[in-house]
């Protein structure tokens, strides 16, 4: 394994980006801002300098031609990458997206592969108040033919970006806003390529599992932190992929603890998280539970740009823990 190198999460996706482009012509990157500006969170600084105009493109401010334009060039054997900067503004492009790109594979028989990858910043925290702050991830996960992933960390961001530049479908890349300037160590080598559709298991516990991803995956990494100070042995399961979700992973790990919390960022009605208690309940895991299964997430509220509002409306080290301890003591 390459040494690894301190990095933001920023740095990471940059990186994992501009590897990429040096291997493979036909990767290009196209979005509002991506050029001379280096991105509205810094993740493309510089990229025009070494790449030119012609493979970061600087776009006119219309999301749904950005995204139909990267399904119709994948369509024709390139791999482009969109920055849609904040993901709320996936609504205005979600006909190229769900309608074109998620079944164009599919309806022709296999015959043309829509390589593209559609990064979007998400989530609260940042005083964007409620058109700047949404995590849509299950909105994706609902659509045959796309894939969706959402690292926790610069080494994953690193990882599972390069998967999905490689990957032939089209890929939801989630970055969480609050985590761009996060620090960690990242292994920016060919040995650092994700497997997507494989979660893993950061923490090794016998009392609860928590599964997590994301933004969320640090507060039920510092709530596991705590508990154990209270005697609690806490498995964490960093999903990484929601789709494909690796079932076995989450099950394996429930059998063994017999408890399950899940934590997430988005809202908690219609969350992702409720599709992964219904594959467990559906599951022979469900045998070996001896607690009801907890979910810990956003109230289903439009988000505040008040800073104390909006910390009031999204989940907490506290909630998970909360969570975690009802859920040991079976209450």
């Amino acid at each position: 394994m390459a040494e690894k190198k301190v990095m933001q999460f920023r740095d990471a996706i940059k990186q994992a980006m501009v590897d990429e482009m040096r291997l493979d012509e036909d990767v290009f990157l196209i979005g509002e801002d991506v050029g001379i500006f280096g991105g509205d969170f810094g993740t493309t600084v510089g990229m025009l300098e070494e790449f030119g105009k012609e493979r970061v493109i600087d776009t006119p401010i219309s999301e749904a031609a950005i995204n139909g334009l990267a399904a119709g060039a994948a369509s024709n054997g390139m791999r482009p990458i969109v920055d849609m900067t904040f993901m709320d503004f996936t609504t205005i492009a979600m006909d190229a997206i769900v309608n074109q790109a998620a079944p164009m594979r599919y309806m022709l028989g296999g015959q043309v592969q829509v390589p593209m990858v559609v990064r979007f910043a998400n989530g609260a925290g940042t005083g964007a108040s409620s058109q700047h702050i949404k995590t849509l991830e299950s909105w994706f996960t609902l659509i045959p033919g796309l894939k969706v992933v959402a690292p926790s960390n610069p080494n994953d961001a690193y990882g599972l970006l390069r998967a999905a530049i490689r990957d032939n479908n089209p890929v939801m890349y989630l970055e969480p806003k609050t985590h761009f300037g996060m620090k960690g160590e990242v292994d920016a080598s060919d040995d650092n390529i994700a497997t997507i559709g494989k979660g893993k298991i950061v923490r090794e516990g016998k009392d609860i599992t928590i599964v997590s991803w994301g933004k969320a995956f640090v507060l039920a990494e510092q709530a596991a932190e705590e508990l154990e100070k209270e005697g609690i042995d806490v498995e964490l399961v960093d999903i990484m992929s929601l789709k494909p979700l690796d079932d076995e992973l989450i099950f394996e790990s429930v059998k063994k603890t017999g408890k399950l919390v899940v934590v997430h960022d988005s809202f908690k009605t219609s969350g992702f998280g409720g599709e992964i208690v219904a594959r467990v309940v559906e599951s022979e895991a469900f045998d070996f539970l001896d607690a009801p299964i907890r979910r810990v997430a956003s109230a289903d509220t439009n988000v505040p740009s008040a800073s104390n509002l909006e910390k009031a409306v999204q989940p907490s080290v506290e909630q998970v823990k909360e969570a975690v301890l009802k859920t040991v003591n079976k209450q």
